[in-house]
């Protein structure tokens, strides 16, 4: 049954300009860059400003816009309802200064920076170049560079040949008998660098040693420990390697450096394309240190400076001496005008609140942290999250995550990821908040000066930590451990 009836209710809503503002503060400083270029092409009221561009020639104040707090859609509403009433003064009195609708992401030392781009062969194209002076029939050919294009990154040849039989009959149409595979398999692995082709790890220091000319009687041995004591090796047993190769402690320490030499990832070491070139970090701040004092800065070099275009303020004006004989097509066009001129402003707003915000919590960050960010010791990292940090700039949790989400910061000590300055706080055998970054550094170091003979057990590393007071479990221990990418003790385990 329908009933009809009236309520009050109140609803919080965010405008288009605050959600377009929560976008650009969790972009980082190259994907900002991109938005900004994005924005560029979709608004022709929006232009990046010219270098010799004098401040007189684009006065800002005629792009106050008519609705400064409204959305888009409720003024070209009222624009169309008015439209044959507009009035112009909001665009053309001289009150507002330049600044107000410009936006400049540089400074005046800033120098320019662009990220080089550096093409290399791949992994494949080296491998093609090579099969390329190998006489192969036009079958063989085809096969093999079907089997280099199945190649991972990393060089290894890791599907099953069958499985690779069963492909080439149904995409290829091409039916292969698996010896006739294997020996093709064979001649991709002759290939250089040594190593490539291989289905496991093992293979591929089997090959790499194979290859070693001349062989030595080190060499030999080092081939006698990976074919037939791989197992033993990868679990640090040292007393089967030496009942293996009959030998003392000091001659396999010269084994197994022989062994360290060889590369256990062939295809990353060949070109550009086949190994992670490690993507190109650029910090979103800038903390120097000039006097004992730390200074911030944002890091907003490639970001063009912007402004409103002046052949909109053109048009405008142009509208307003015929406004008298003006058609519905020229009303239209004005309302088109109003509009990429009230999305520009709002995005050249959007860009500056953004750099305030970023500023604002990151200072709060630097100085919760100032002990850290003087001496770039990890032991001085004080317990923090975000509630921390959105309590001292007065903003949303929300807001702090996006801010520090994905952003670098660089430091007289190195490029850090913001989030690793946030962590738990636990509490030391005085009763006091300590920080899990200081446990993890204390963790870190007492794994380091061990006897690498016998190193230490998870227990023994618990006892240990409680011993300097921070009493934490055992599996505590594991889960730092595991965090820092430490193996464990019989993995660490050394002659």
């Amino acid at each position: 049954m329908l009933h009809q009836n009236l309520s009050q209710k109140l609803q919080q809503k965010l405008s288009p300009q605050q959600i377009q503002l929560m976008k650009l503060i969790q972009l980082q400083t190259q994907s900002l860059e991109e938005r900004i270029q994005e924005e560029l092409e979709i608004n022709p009221a929006l232009e990046e400003a010219e270098l010799d561009r004098n401040a007189d020639e684009a006065p800002a104040d005629e792009w106050d816009s008519e609705f400064p707090d409204g959305d888009e859609s409720s003024a070209s509403d009222d624009l169309h309802e008015e439209r044959d009433t507009l009035d112009f003064s909001d665009y053309f009195d001289d009150d507002t200064p330049d600044y107000k609708t410009q936006t400049s992401n540089q400074s005046a030392d800033d120098e320019s920076y662009e990220t080089p781009l550096v093409g290399a062969k791949s992994m494949q194209d080296f491998l093609l170049e090579q099969l390329s002076t190998v006489v192969l029939s036009p079958n063989d050919e085809t096969l093999c560079k079907y089997l280099i294009g199945t190649l991972d990154d990393d060089g290894y040849l890791r599907r099953a040949t069958l499985d690779i039989c069963d492909d080439l009959a149904f995409t290829l149409g091409v039916i292969v008998e698996p010896a006739d595979l294997e020996r093709l398999i064979e001649r991709i692995q002759s290939l250089d660098p040594p190593g490539i082709g291989a289905r496991d790890l093992q293979e591929c220091l089997v090959l790499q040693l194979e290859r070693k000319r001349p062989a030595t009687p080190l060499s030999r041995m080092a081939l006698l420990v990976v074919e037939n004591g791989f197992e033993a090796l990868a679990k640090r047993h040292y007393a089967k390697l030496l009942d293996l190769l009959h030998t003392d402690e000091s001659q396999l320490k010269e084994v197994l450096a022989e062994i360290g030499k060889l590369n256990p990832k062939p295809g990353l070491s060949v070109g550009g394309s086949g190994a992670p070139s490690g993507e190109v970090i650029v910090p979103d701040y800038l903390i120097t240190l000039h006097d004992g004092q730390l200074e911030l800065q944002l890091n907003s070099r490639n970001a063009p400076e912007l402004n409103i275009s002046r052949d909109y303020k053109d048009m405008l004006s142009h509208y307003k001496e015929s406004k008298g004989n003006a058609s519905a097509a020229s009303k239209e066009a004005l309302l088109f005008v109003k509009q990429k001129i009230d999305a520009a402003k709002w995005f050249i707003d959007a860009i500056k609140q953004r750099q305030q915000t970023l500023l604002l919590t990151m200072s709060a960050i630097m100085k919760y942290q100032e002990k850290y960010f003087l001496t770039g010791d990890e032991r001085h990292l004080k317990p923090m999250i975000l509630k921390d940090i959105a309590d001292q700039v007065g903003m949303d949790i929300s807001t702090v995550s996006r801010v520090a989400s994905n952003k670098y910061v660089q430091t007289p000590f190195g490029t850090f990821l913001i989030k690793t300055f946030f962590s738990e706080s636990m509490l030391n055998s005085e009763g006091e908040e300590v920080s899990t970054k200081e446990i993890k550094k204390i963790l870190e170091d007492s794994i380091g000066e061990e006897d690498t003979r016998n190193p230490l057990t998870d227990d023994a590393l618990a006892q240990l930590l409680e011993e300097k007071g921070y009493p934490i479990a055992r599996r505590t221990v594991a889960k730092y451990r595991e965090q820092l990418s430490i193996p464990v003790a019989r993995l660490r385990k050394t002659l």
